[in-house]
């Protein structure tokens, strides 16, 4: 065994040729997301197998040309994408590059039935998502890679997206024993889902049913540990899933707008009955690619004066709604400026409507700005749509906009405006002063103001539209949505997808809505969220005044999908990430995902060198099939093309989170709004 000098600032430290220990594994192992890691080498032409120190995280591409070809770097940056593709792409490339993780989980998870009782350790082999490698290769890789680890080490390949994994389904598991991505994040006993600190009060609840029988309401200091935390909870300073949860839920999504630590820490309450930390005060951290949930005892209040923290100062700026007389509307009519009259989700749906008939001259930006030492992504785009890589931005534009045309649509539907509310507000002199009294309850900070919600959403319900407003709607029914069987009737609010308040889940949508009496009662539903004791609580602490919140509905055709989710154009788990696209998905419906009451398929879909991965499974015994990933694969593409339409600047970097649903063979957009990522 050969070992260069850790001094040596030439050549990184690694080992050659030889079987590597556990022990030797380890120093030199790197650290990303609580599993340690040694990058690997494979050089064909020399028969050599590299393990690189990966303490530093250097990248296998900068190893492989400045240590052992020579090259510069400022070589290696000139010629980075014909670089990368020899050693990912091409099928008689010189070198093989993967990843050996080594990981340590109990008996009773372990695909090996030869394991034992005792916890077992083991590595998995990987290659990044986007190496090419057939199966034919995959199997000499491993089985090179077998040769030089210790053969008391059990060395299981890890598939790095679904194409591997169907390479994989025609090797013999007796061959060439695996572990797929899914399998080991259900077994990751921490995952970070929003970096930050927090100093509070632990507020542990074993199940849902002990924190709602809790007779001692969570206040905003408390950090709140339970198996999954319902979407309902108050603002908090933090939050600790002890069951696998999606960063794509309700809460999750709103504990991204409120800036706050959240994490899963599945062994979480027996730390903190051994520490004794439950109900006490406490220092939390959650690191992005952290490894482990941060807790320490910590005096109450933080010194503060009074003994107690002051609540968090948020001032949420809320753009003023256009009262003025405006009709029933088409969404097919709306544009993106329409969110004053219309509410931020309705325009964004009709700026969408637009955009899918007339394409857009921005929808390329992802892919145009200088990714360095890149000038652009443009070829990368182009493998992705099926053209040459030297095809130019007309080619890229029209292929564009068929794929958007061949494979999304948004139900047809109409829109209320503000102004409509605003006439039914003031139809009823009662409805109109028990809004007053809200709003004077609010301003001077009156102690009982759920009972004031209480009332001026029970008198919405009770009171009847004005005939003039039933027939505008009636007849807009008529004109653009008849035929449609089921209707779907969703909130459009001005106070909502916000920086720092995102109102995921706050206010009502109504699903399954048939005949023009439901769809009445339901647009009542939808305007009455508006003034649910947690909305108005959660805009109070956000400096949101009341006078300012107004609720456009949007009444749909409903689609009848067999499958449907959420995307937002991001990793969340990994901020630095701009590859890859984070779906959920549930095979029955979107609400599943969102709510978080069901176990949602996880994946990660690249749309930069293309490939799709599977997460999690979540509840679900099997994986997609393969038609419906593909047109996965597609809408990922998609959402990237309208991150870049939608995107508030020239450096299209802004994430989107999608809501949409898989009807036949074309993807219904149904939500889009901008994903405040952590970070």
């Amino acid at each position: 065994m050969t070992r260069s000098d850790r001094n040596d600032a030439t050549t990184r430290p690694r080992f050659l040729n030889e079987k590597i220990t556990l022990e030797e594994f380890s120093g030199l192992a790197g650290t990303v997301g609580g599993y340690p890691y040694v990058k690997i080498v494979l050089d064909c032409d020399e028969s050599v197998l590299h393990f690189i120190d990966s303490a530093d995280g250097m990248l296998h591409v900068r190893y492989v040309a400045c240590e052992i070809l020579g090259m510069s770097i400022d070589e290696l940056a000139s010629r980075l994408d014909s670089f990368n593709d020899d050693v990912y792409r091409n099928p008689d490339r010189r070198f093989y590059l993967g990843t050996l993780a080594r990981h340590t989980r109990r008996a009773t998870e372990s695909r090996a039935p030869e394991s034992g009782d005792e916890a077992e350790t083991f590595l998995s082999l990987e290659t990044v998502d986007v190496d090419t490698m057939s199966q034919d290769m995959l199997r000499f890789f491993y089985h090179r890679v077998r040769e030089h680890v210790d053969p008391s080490l059990r060395l299981v390949l890890k598939p790095a997206g679904h194409r591997q994994e169907a390479y994989l389904a025609g090797i013999p598991e007796t061959e060439i024993p695996r572990v797929l991505s899914h399998e080991l994040y259900s077994a990751a006993s921490f995952v970070p889902l929003n970096p930050g600190t927090a100093h509070g009060r632990l507020r542990v609840f074993r199940s849902e049913e002990e924190y709602r029988a809790d007779p001692e309401p969570l206040e905003w200091h408390d950090i709140v540990v339970m198996p999954r935390v319902p979407e309902d909870i108050p603002r908090v300073s933090g939050i600790i899933h002890t069951e696998h949860t999606t960063p794509l839920s309700h809460i999750n999504v709103m504990a991204a707008g409120w800036r706050i630590p959240n994490a899963v820490g599945i062994d979480a309450v027996d730390r903190i009955d051994r520490d004794g930390l439950a109900g006490r005060w406490v220092h939390y951290r959650v690191e992005a690619g952290g490894g482990e949930l941060l807790l320490e005892a910590a005096p109450p209040g933080g010194g503060h004066e009074g003994g107690r923290p002051t609540p968090p100062a948020d001032r949420i700026t809320v753009d003023r709604p256009d009262l003025a007389p405006t009709p029933v509307t088409p969404l097919s009519e709306l544009r993106a400026g329409d969110h004053v009259r219309f509410g931020t989700k309705a325009a964004n749906l009709g700026e969408l409507t637009h955009l899918l008939q007339h394409g857009s001259p921005r929808w390329l930006g992802f892919y145009q700005v200088p990714r360095p030492p890149r000038d652009n992504l443009l070829r990368y785009l182009a493998r992705q749509v099926g053209l040459p890589e030297d095809a130019d931005e007309a080619e890229l534009n029209a292929a564009a906009r068929l794929l958007v045309k061949e494979h999304a649509l948004v139900p047809r539907g109409i829109v209320l405006p503000f102004s409509l509310q605003q006439r039914f507000l003031d139809s009823s002199a009662e409805l109109r002063d028990a809004v007053d009294r809200l709003d004077s309850g609010l301003r001077e900070q009156a102690p009982r103001t759920e009972e004031l919600c209480l009332d001026v959403q029970r008198l919405i319900r009770e009171t009847p539209l004005p005939e003039p407003i039933r027939t505008e709607l009636d007849r807009a029914l008529d004109r653009h949505l008849y035929g449609a069987p089921v209707l779907v009737v969703r909130s459009s609010s001005n106070a909502e997808d916000l920086p720092g308040f995102s109102a995921a889940g706050l206010y009502e949508s109504v699903a399954q809505v048939s005949g023009a009496d439901a769809v009445l009662d339901a647009v009542r539903e939808v305007w009455a969220s508006l003034f649910s004791p947690r909305a108005v609580l959660l805009r109070r602490q956000a400096g949101i005044p009341l006078d300012d919140c107004r609720m456009g509905v949007i009444v749909q055709e409903q689609v009848g999908a067999t499958v449907g989710g959420v995307l937002v154009t991001c990793n969340p788990l990994s901020p630095q990430d701009f590859r890859n696209v984070y779906l959920n998905i549930s095979p029955r419906s979107v609400t599943d995902v969102v709510t978080g009451q069901g176990s949602p398929l996880q994946y990660l879909c690249n749309t930069m060198e293309g490939g799709s991965r599977t997460v999690s499974l979540g509840s679900a015994a099997t994986d997609l099939d393969a038609p419906t990933k593909d047109l996965v694969r597609r809408l990922a593409l998609i959402s990237r093309l309208l991150q870049s339409h939608f995107a508030p600047d020239e450096t299209y970097g802004a994430p989107v989170d999608i809501e949409w649903a898989i009807e036949g063979d074309q993807v219904c957009l149904l939500q889009l709004r901008p994903f405040h990522a952590a970070g």
